[in-house]
C-alpha cells in the first residue's frame, strides 16, 4: 500500500472497475455477457503488491461492487481469498510473466467469484431468505441478477458462468500483463508482504 501514497492514481484506477461494470461497454462481450472487471484489476495488483495489499484491495473492491446491487450475496469473500492467493503467488512463487499463466489465473479467479455467488444464491434460496416479500410479491433483488436465482442456475447461470469466465481469461493476458508491467516498474515491489 506504500505505492498508493506515492501514486494515488493507482487507487483511482480501482474506481474504474465499478464504472466499467455499470457502463458495460459493448465491445468486450461474449454471448451478451461482459468480463469480470474485478478480476482483471485485482490479479495484477495482487501479483505486484503482495498479500496484505491484495486482501485489502479485494475487500474494497468487493464493497464497491456490492454497493451496486442489493441482493444478499457478496463478492467480498471470494475477492479477498483470491487477493490472498494471488498475493502469495506473487511473493513466494516465481514471477508470473507468461500470458498463459495470467489467463489461467484469471479463469480460475472468475470461476471462484461466480461459483461463490452461485453458492450464496443457492443457500439463500434453500433457506428461504428473501425469496418473497411479506406481501406475497416477488423480491426485486432476485430479478436484478437473472443468472443467479436457484431455478436458473442450471440454465442461464451456467451460460453466464462459462461466457464470463472465457472472456475474462481471454482478456487477461493483454490487460493484466500491461497493468502488471506498469505497477512493477513504478512500485519496484514496494509494499509486498
Amino acid at each position: 500500500m506504500a505505492l498508493l501514497s506515492r501514486h494515488p492514481w493507482y487507487a483511482a484506477s480501482l474506481l474504474l472497475v465499478p464504472v466499467l461494470t455499470l457502463a458495460a461497454p459493448g465491445w468486450p462481450r461474449l454471448a451478451g455477457v461482459g468480463p469480470c472487471w474485478a478480476i482483471l484489476w485485482l490479479l495484477p495488483w495482487a501479483l505486484a503488491e503482495g498479500r496484505l495489499s491484495a486482501i485489502l484491495a479485494g475487500a474494497i473492491l468487493g464493497l464497491l461492487l456490492d454497493s451496486l446491487h442489493h441482493g444478499g450475496v457478496s463478492q467480498i469473500p471470494a475477492l479477498m481469498l483470491l487477493g490472498w492467493w494471488w498475493g502469495r503467488i506473487g511473493r513466494l512463487g516465481a514471477p508470473v510473466e507468461r500470458s498463459f499463466s495470467l489467463g489461467l489465473l484469471a479463469l480460475l479467479g472468475t470461476l471462484g467469484v461466480d461459483l461463490s455467488l452461485m453458492l450464496q444464491w443457492a443457500l439463500r434460496s434453500n433457506l428461504g431468505a428473501g425469496s418473497h416479500l411479506p406481501g406475497g410479491g416477488i423480491d426485486p433483488a432476485t430479478l436484478a441478477q437473472p443468472g443467479w436465482h436457484l431455478d436458473d442456475l442450471a440454465g442461464a447461470g451456467l451460460h453466464v458462468l462459462l461466457a464470463r469466465t472465457l472472456l475474462t481469461a481471454l482478456l487477461a493476458p493483454v490487460l493484466c500483463s500491461l497493468q502488471l508491467l506498469l505497477w512493477r516498474q513504478q512500485g519496484g515491489g514496494v509494499g509486498r508482504r
